[in-house]
């Protein structure tokens, strides 16, 4: 085994790590609360479907993390029209917003009045390209004439200086006319690559100049008139043909992903419209590569693969729907490292941590091209194979992948594991990547009780225990293969983890698990959430996970909301902060799971009703990937994080594994069997039904339904060789 001299200041200053650093001058959910994507692109817009002076905001139209549209407005008269309504459908396609005219004056005379003209803007994405059609309806008894302009621009932002980063130098843009309907906008990027805005308009508008499109309208009497603006990506292909067609598309496109694996309703409204949305900002976000249906981590800031995200996102879904397991397997696979490259902190067998297609990146201005900076996309990638086997049977996929499973498992021991001491660590090689590389990324996420920062090569405390999962599914995938050497030797190695891991990072004095070890071996002495998901993987021994369930659910820890990732009266404790005191929802849905592995039912449930109550007081009743760690009070809601994605891929996909854990939901392929261990409805749930839940081609629909203390399960529809249990 290679072993290396590990830098003792491998975490950087706050300075030094600033570039990644996401400014938060305006809070997106109040400035762009309008959010749709398809495939590579996504678009942000204000409630009246309008993006006004975006600035350093993610407003706009975005393509491989470049903004394509930095502009867009809708003028009636030259007036701003009046907000009716703006929503965005249940099914994420898309978003509708109703505007009515203000008075419109001349001559101090009223001569348009207030609410004579209705528009309606339709708004979606497709094949790169967003579609726009507005309807303007004369409601008035009179005929009516109007001027309707569309500004538009397009900056060709680069995603991270959106976030933030500053430039010296950028290509340059130009403009041309096409026809009397079409303006392209040309950026040539010092990557080499042209891209490039067509802003078209069908029927032509009366005026079309570099920045605007004027329609003079003459309405008689209850005459409904519309055009359509088509903005079109530079992978885009010009739309030609008629609004519809793309409509029907996006349509088709949204119910297939609705209809893949099963789905959840509840007697309760709440319950159901929270399921409703979580699925279908899940289908949203799930974008077919060419290995495979992948959920991209986030809208604004992380729609692209993110390894460690999509492996817990799938994770989280597994019962309801493999095949998204499956196709992160094999995208990850398909982009696991085979070379050392210290730009990238990449090495033989590690797994993608995020994938860039931008300017930037292109140029090495950020290191995100292809960057394996995560310390636990790898293990988790090994976890997911065996877990996923372990739920399908599926051998055919895990010999295909057992050479990334092995090369993954090699990494573990030989770049994980540098100075050879049992612990997985990570530091920096990339002096432009990121300083901490588990999933609390930020600069001042890891510390000790007097509020250091941790340095040197870090070993968390959630990392080992990945690393036990993973080899211990190693050993079953092995075995499964016929490798029984080994098997075995996966085995004891897991083993020999588990002991040494209970040794060096139980902390009596906080009753939690340390949150790491320090580049001298000294324990991060906190209370912290990456205790909690040490429960996920199991390697926590039974007294000490009730001890660490029961510190979990101190006021301290838990919000009311939910559990926060540091204790309110630890080191560094800031609410408002992005990995010191907020709540993620993915976090207490992991840490969930790992309460009811240990039989800890009442606190999964207790997580469950939290997170329940906060969605009640969000939008769209839609999890975000973070919020503020506030204590609950009465009468009052969570208070949201500026800057937090939303829709998120784990943050929405956390219902469903939160009622997993109250569930106690396994399916068992090898016995054909769905079993329920102790189920347990949570409070504000009755009833809930479980439709076209698959086993190894089989099917059953199931309802759950509170009966006194304990939960009845009925078979309600059954398709094939399958069995239901209930086990205590």
């Amino acid at each position: 085994m290679e072993v290396k001299t590990l830098p003792q200041n491998s975490v950087s200053s706050a300075d030094e790590t600033a570039a990644f650093y996401i400014q938060a001058t305006e809070s997106i959910q109040e400035r762009w609360p309008r959010t749709l994507k398809q495939g590579d692109t996504f678009a942000l817009f204000d409630t009246m479907g309008d993006i006004v002076q975006p600035g350093a905001t993610p407003g706009g139209l975005f393509h491989n993390d470049t903004r394509y549209l930095s502009g867009v407005q809708l003028l009636i008269d030259g007036q701003r029209p009046l907000l009716l309504s703006s929503a965005v459908e249940n099914d994420n396609v898309v978003l509708t917003v109703d505007l009515a005219n203000p008075d419109i004056y001349q001559g101090g005379k009223v001569v348009l009045p207030r609410e004579t003209l209705h528009v309606r803007r339709s708004k979606f994405l497709w094949d790169a390209t967003c579609h726009e059609r507005i309807a303007v309806h004369n409601f008035g008894a009179q005929p009516q004439k109007c001027f309707i302009s569309l500004s538009f621009a397009a900056d060709f932002a680069d995603l991270f200086e959106v976030r933030g980063l500053q430039r010296p130098r950028r290509g340059a843009i130009t403009v041309t006319h096409k026809d009397g309907h079409t303006v392209e906008f040309r950026y040539q990027g010092l990557d080499g690559i042209a891209r490039r805005t067509e802003v078209c308009f069908s029927p032509a508008p009366h005026r079309l100049s570099d920045k605007e499109a004027v329609y003079a309208l003459d309405l008689a009497a209850g005459e409904r008139q519309a055009l359509v603006m088509t903005v079109c990506c530079a992978d885009g292909t010009p739309a030609k043909e008629t609004f519809s067609k793309p409509y029907r598309a996006a349509r088709r496109a949204a119910q297939r992903a609705a209809s893949l694996g099963g789905s959840v309703t509840s007697s309760n409204a709440l319950v159901g419209r929270m399921l409703h949305r979580a699925a279908a900002d899940l289908s949203m976000l799930i974008t077919e590569t060419a290995h495979g249906p992948y959920p991209y981590a986030g809208t604004p800031w992380f729609s692209t693969p993110f390894g460690r995200d999509g492996i817990i996102t799938a994770l989280e879904m597994l019962w309801l729907d493999p095949s998204l397991a499956k196709g992160v397997l094999q995208f990850l696979a398909a982009t696991q490292a085979t070379k050392s490259d210290s730009t990238a902190d990449a090495d033989p067998g590690k797994i993608l941590h995020e994938m860039r297609q931008c300017e930037m990146a292109n140029l090495g201005e950020v290191p995100f091209g292809r960057y394996y900076g995560s310390i636990d996309s790898t293990p988790l990638f090994v976890l997911l194979a065996a877990r996923y086997f372990e739920r399908t049977g599926d051998q055919q996929a895990i010999r295909a992948l057992w050479p990334n499973i092995e090369a993954a498992l090699a990494w573990i021991d030989k770049f994980g594991d540098r100075d050879g001491d049992g612990f997985v660590e990570y530091y920096r090689e990339s002096e432009n990547g990121l300083a901490n590389q588990g999933w609390k990324d930020s600069q001042d996420s890891i510390f000790h009780t007097d509020g250091r920062l941790a340095t040197g090569a870090i070993a968390l405390c959630e990392v080992q225990a990945y690393v036990y999962a993973a080899k211990q599914g190693g050993a079953l995938l092995a075995r499964m293969l016929g490798a029984h050497a080994r098997a075995d030797a996966l085995s004891d190695a897991a083993e020999r983890l588990r002991q040494r891991f209970e040794e060096k990072f139980w902390c009596p004095e906080i009753g939690m698990y340390a949150l790491a070890l320090d580049g001298e071996k000294n324990p991060c002495r906190v209370r912290t959430s990456n205790a909690g998901q040490v429960l996920f993987c199991g390697i926590a021994s039974a007294e000490r996970a009730i001890k660490l369930g029961e510190a979990l659910m101190t006021p301290e820890m838990f919000s009311g909301w939910g559990v926060r990732t540091v204790a309110s009266d630890g080191p560094r404790y800031n609410p408002m902060s992005y990995h010191d005191g907020s709540v993620w929802p993915h976090d207490n849905a992991l840490i969930a799971l790992g309460l009811a592995r240990y039989g800890l039912k009442r606190a999964a449930g207790a997580i469950f009703a939290g997170l329940f109550d906060a969605a009640g007081h969000i939008e769209l009743m839609r999890f975000p990937e973070l919020f503020c760690g506030f204590p609950r009070r009465r009468g009052t809601a969570p208070t949201l994080y500026p800057v937090a994605c939303a829709p998120q891929a784990w943050a929405g996909a956390a219902p469903f594994a939160l009622l997993q854990a109250c569930l106690g939901i396994v399916c068992d392929h090898q016995r054909r069997e769905i079993r329920f261990h102790n189920p347990v409805l949570p409070s504000f749930l009755e009833e809930i039904r479980i439709n076209n839940l698959t086993l190894d081609g089989a099917s059953a629909d199931l309802r759950l339904r509170r009966n006194g203390a304990g939960t009845e399960v009925a078979i309600l529809a059954q398709r094939g060789d399958i069995s239901i249990r209930i086990a205590q």
